[in-house]
């Protein structure tokens, strides 16, 4: 098993499968945190997400101090509905935009556990198109 990682991250849960949004301040992560929460994700963890391997998978967490809340950006720090663990299966890459209509398979490891990649998508399809992958998985994967 290997230990505790703090990444600095957003992440969301939909039936234990989480979505881990990855990029620099300002990148956009708890938007889309908050647009999936919208669309019936609860929060996990924002700005810091704790992972670690367990079982063979990668397990996202919240530290403790911050558990339950979420920053939106000029509105302030909000309260939010959360689970207490899930099971990252997407990780999302904000700083960088996906150029392909139908991008080949990436990879990130994070705890010594590939984990798949996507990067940012534009348009009002991303959220729930992330949703959908959590929901049911790919269709070719």
């Amino acid at each position: 098993m290997s230990g505790p990682n703090t990444v600095h991250a957003s992440c969301v849960a939909y039936g234990g499968k989480a979505a881990l949004l990855l990029g620099a301040s300002g990148s956009g992560k708890s938007t889309l945190a908050l647009q999936m929460m919208a669309l019936g994700c609860d929060l996990v963890a924002d700005d810091r997400v704790v992972l670690k391997a367990q079982d063979g998978v990668l397990v996202a967490t919240c530290p403790e101090t911050i558990a339950g809340l979420i920053e939106a950006r000029g509105i302030g720090i909000l309260n939010a509905a959360t689970v207490p663990d899930a099971i990252v299966q997407v990780a999302v890459d904000m700083d960088m935009q996906e150029q392909d209509r139908l991008p080949e398979t990436r990879f990130v490891t994070l705890c010594d556990l590939r984990t798949p990649l996507i990067h940012r998508g534009v348009g009002d399809h991303f959220g729930p198109a992330i949703m959908q992958l959590l929901k049911a998985g790919w269709s070719n994967r």
